[in-house]
């Protein structure tokens, strides 16, 4: 029976990539337009996944009071998937068949993304600016419903690398990443953009994922002789890695991804943590930011959810306004080749969060591929460069 059925699904997917399902699109009525999303609210990643979620409830509250889309109403949905895939599936299939969702917005979570794709494609429902910066957010099979934002770990390792390595005269770079997926494209992107200077990495060392003590990790890359350390680790483990290596008096230059770009960084590891660099895109908000627009903001936000945001209030906020700005140009005759159509007929441009410009087209389903980098100093991040590819 496996066969038939895989067979099906595969000839459902291939339908919905041609656009068979996607003429009309599913969601929109006369007074409104649904739109979902899943978010971890209850698993290891929920205090990412409520940031998004209230990022993404201000932006539409916004819209609504200001009359809402073309004369539509936005009603935004959001189901808890615990990071689970298996609960992203049912509630893919609650938002899609129940719910009746024009789109899927900021799903978080890659494993939980690829889940769910068999529910949404096969009804026209696009998968827009997913939260993770996996490969098959905006590749074959279906890139026509497919738009993303967030630039692949790989080529943010491949780019900044050796930037940085260059401008700190570095001598010998080594890294210390998660082993799986996600840290062995850290990894690769690092190695790759090493051999563009002529340098290699000179020691790897890994740990597995939920690992609390990383001290044979730092004395294996101190015994190396490192003076620059790739990190292709997430929260806990960066603050680990760095206050292990302070206690030793190893001192290389860190650089993390966006993984470890987050205000959890120096709240959590204090003092230590300064210096160290990041690729990102967009700011963290901070509430005595010096920019007074995102000032506003972040007070705006807190004043509605009682909370600081976070930089994942901040992609929330920035995926639906972009969403948002799909919808605008689609004009009042919305259907999903409409929207299409409309996303890939000009540029997102940069907002007040520094933004990179986002470009689409029939073949071009990721938005940007130039990262940024940030640094913590004196126990916050600032932004330390401009754009680079």
């Amino acid at each position: 029976m496996k066969v038939p059925l895989l067979a099906a699904a595969a000839a459902a997917l291939a339908l919905a990539s041609t656009g068979a399902f996607a003429q009309a699109g599913q969601g929109v009525t006369k007074d409104a337009i649904n739109v979902g999303t899943i978010q971890d609210l209850s698993g290891p990643l929920a205090g990412f996944g409520k940031q998004a979620r209230n990022g993404m409830q201000l932006r539409v509250d916004e819209a609504n009071e200001q009359g809402g889309i073309n004369g539509r109403k936005l009603v935004f949905k959001a189901e808890d998937s615990g990071y689970d895939p298996k609960r992203a599936v049912l509630a893919a299939q609650k938002l899609v068949n129940q719910d009746k969702i024009f789109a899927m917005v900021g799903h978080i979570g890659t494993a939980a993304n690829v889940a769910t794709f068999p529910v949404l494609f096969p009804k026209g429902v696009v998968n827009f600016y997913p939260l993770t910066g996996a490969r098959e957010m905006f590749e074959e099979p279906n890139r026509r419903l497919k738009y993303a934002f967030s630039v692949p770990y790989y080529d943010q390792a491949r780019t900044a690398t050796p930037r940085l390595v260059k401008e700190k005269g570095a001598k010998k770079a080594c890294t210390i990443y998660q082993d799986d997926e996600f840290g062995l494209e850290v990894m690769r992107g690092a190695e790759d953009g090493l051999k563009t200077i002529g340098m290699e990495l000179a020691e790897k060392t890994t740990y597995k994922r939920g690992a609390t003590d990383f001290s044979s990790q730092v004395a294996k890359m101190k015994a190396a002789g490192c003076d620059f350390v790739v990190l292709g680790t997430v929260i806990r483990e960066t603050i680990g890695t760095i206050g292990e290596a302070r206690k030793t008096g190893f001192s290389p230059t860190f650089l993390g991804t966006t993984a470890a770009y987050t205000d959890l960084i120096h709240k959590l590891g204090g003092k230590a943590m300064d210096g160290l660099y990041a690729t990102m895109a967009v700011q963290v908000p901070y509430l005595d930011e010096a920019s007074q627009p995102i000032r506003f903001w972040a007070n705006k936000y807190k004043t509605k959810f009682n909370e600081d945001p976070g930089v994942f209030s901040v992609y929330g906020y920035q995926i639906m306004d972009n969403f948002i700005q799909g919808l605008q140009r689609a004009g009042a005759s919305l259907t999903t080749d409409s929207f299409i159509k409309a996303m890939d007929s000009g540029p997102i441009q940069p907002d007040m969060f520094g933004s990179d410009t986002l470009t689409f087209s029939a073949s071009q389903r990721l938005g940007t591929e130039r990262s940024r980098l940030s640094q913590i100093q004196d126990g916050r991040w600032k932004v330390v460069s401009d754009y680079f590819k």
